[in-house]
């Protein structure tokens, strides 16, 4: 049980450093000034970042052949050096080619695929029964990536130009994943050990204790919830601090968000006290036991593990859930209507909200606005709550004994995001930031119910290479969505000095037909609901 725990801790922590492209929206602009660019070329950044989840494929089949550890090692080697490389350039270089910064940000993306395969792969293969409520967990420090990367540049490079601070971003998203993926690799390769030993033994010991763990899930809600107050509370309180004479508040700030990144590591060892006494326990109790009855035992675990293997769990008395999971792989999936009904709810609702935040920076600019790193630690911070929503849905669910589709759930968190496009449409510094939020919090959740809704479509069997497949529609609407908001950021005009396009028609447009599409993902969502919806119950 120990270990299963140690496997969501290390997927936590993966995934608080993953995402690297979220805080793009943090330094794009001065990006856009050093490399002497023009907000198409920009936006094509943002969409080559994105298109690095095309080659994401290749990251399923690694885990598929290789030990995840090395997975995860290939994938935090290579955003090292093309961020590191990125680096280099705008700090030796007065001109950087185009081209070459392009090429790096497609490879610097696609080591973000690396990194989230073997995330999900782990709490799947760990927590069959309650994926949904773990994966919500872990996915949920995903959110946080923005914010912490942005406190530490604020710290380090307080009183640095903002040229010096784009450079400190692609500094950091270079060495911070590299050095937690080598800290938390050999976590992983326990955990993923862990599973074959079990399997191979017929202990099956990841089902037979899945519907016992429900107060270290509390215990892990409780921490996360407590994580992601404190992140709003922060970041509610940035402005104040950034503009305290020293930097001491913010060192202080950024401590106590590392012991409370680090905090979920107790559960794990206080499960592991905890094995050990019942261990001590078990020895005393075995002296006074028949052979017979540990034979018995030992065979009933065998052939749960057995229908654990097989997708179909039915067993009363562990209170179970009844799993009835279709196995599709990736040319059969292509095939289905149910895919690209899925494929462009995805699309209409979390891509739409990735090429928002892509823009935020220009949008903030547009508007008069200065603070851009507060705005994106807001959408941060609420996408931490969004993709902590799925998970706290699935246990009230869960205890209610039955559960809903996950088309369901995206197209109930893609409703709101409809409404907060239009908002936009409003010149109101509180309409931004109300806005910004929902749309953080939407996307968030959408993204982490996507990660269960390709598992629950398609099967688990073949689920790094599918999801990755999902995905592709994350680089697609980035380049038509961006492409069309940059060339509407063009024709609308009332450009300044620098270039840059200011007042509301700026993306009023933008908000408009990003609106307009969230709309029709939220009705295709309702019909795949309707095509795909299942109530599993509990065999009492």
């Amino acid at each position: 049980m120990s270990t299963q725990w140690l496997s969501l801790v290390a997927a936590m922590w993966l995934q608080s450093i993953s995402a690297t492209n979220t805080n793009f929206p943090a330094y794009s602009s001065q990006l856009k000034s050093l490399l002497s660019i023009s907000q198409l070329q920009l936006n094509n950044l943002a969409f080559a970042s994105d298109a690095g989840k095309i080659l994401a494929c290749f990251s399923g089949l690694a885990a598929a052949h290789l030990p995840l550890w090395l997975t995860l090692f290939i994938g935090s080697v290579i955003g090292f050096i093309a961020y590191g490389a990125q680096y280099i350039m705008l700090d030796l270089l007065t001109s950087p080619p185009y081209s070459v910064f392009f090429i790096l940000s497609i490879v610097a993306g696609n080591s973000i695929c690396w990194i989230n395969t073997v995330c999900y792969i782990l709490i799947i293969q760990n927590f069959p029964l309650d994926m949904q409520l773990s994966l919500g967990l872990s996915t949920s420090y995903q959110g946080l990536s923005a914010k912490i990367y942005g406190d530490i540049v604020e710290v380090v490079y307080k009183n640095s130009s903002a040229s010096e601070k784009a450079r400190g971003y692609l500094l950091l998203n270079s060495v911070l994943p590299f050095i937690v993926c080598i800290m938390v690799a050999p976590l992983v390769a326990r955990s993923s050990d862990n599973i074959g030993d079990s399997t191979s033994s017929g202990g099956g010991s990841s089902y037979t204790c899945s519907r016992k763990l429900s107060t270290g899930f509390v215990v892990m809600f409780l921490i996360t919830t407590a994580t992601g107050i404190f992140a709003v509370i922060s970041t509610s309180l940035g402005d104040l601090i950034l503009r305290s004479s020293t930097s001491t508040p913010l060192i202080v700030l950024i401590g106590i968000s590392v012991l409370v990144i680090f905090f979920p590591i107790t559960v794990p060892l206080v499960e592991k006290i905890r094995e050990n006494v019942q261990h001590k326990c078990w020895i005393r109790e075995r002296r006074v036991r028949s052979f017979p009855a540990d034979e018995q035992a030992e065979n009933g675990n065998q052939a749960l593990a057995l229908s654990v293997e097989t997708g179909a769990v039915k067993h009363g008395d562990n209170n179970a859930v009844q799993v009835d999971e279709q196995e599709t792989g990736p040319w059969l999936m292509i095939k289905k209507l149910d895919f690209w009904i899925y494929f462009f709810v995805y699309m209409f609702g979390a891509t739409i909200g990735l090429v928002y935040l892509n823009n935020l920076g220009q949008i903030v600019e547009s508007r008069g606005h200065s603070r851009t790193t507060s705005l994106v630690s807001l959408s941060s911070s609420f996408s931490f709550f969004g993709r902590l929503i799925p998970c706290l849905l699935e246990y009230c669910f869960t205890r209610a004994r039955y559960m809903s589709s996950r088309a369901g759930a995206m197209a109930v968190m893609m409703a709101p995001m409809t409404g907060a496009f239009f908002i936009l449409l409003i010149d109101s510094n509180i309409c931004l930031h109300i806005s910004t939020a929902i749309i953080g919090l939407s996307t968030g959740a959408i993204s982490s119910i996507a990660v269960s809704a390709t598992r629950e479509l398609f099967g688990a069997k073949r689920f790094g290479v599918n999801h990755n497949i999902v995905i592709i529609n994350i680089p697609i609407g980035s380049i038509i969505f961006g492409s069309l908001a940059a060339m509407l950021y063009r024709k609308n005009g009332g450009f300044d000095d620098d270039g840059k396009c200011m007042g509301m028609k700026c993306y009023n447009t933008s908000f408009i037909v990003w609106g307009s599409l969230c709309c029709l993902g939220t009705l295709l969502a309702a019909i795949l609901h309707s095509r795909t919806r299942k109530f599993c119950s509990y065999v009492n």
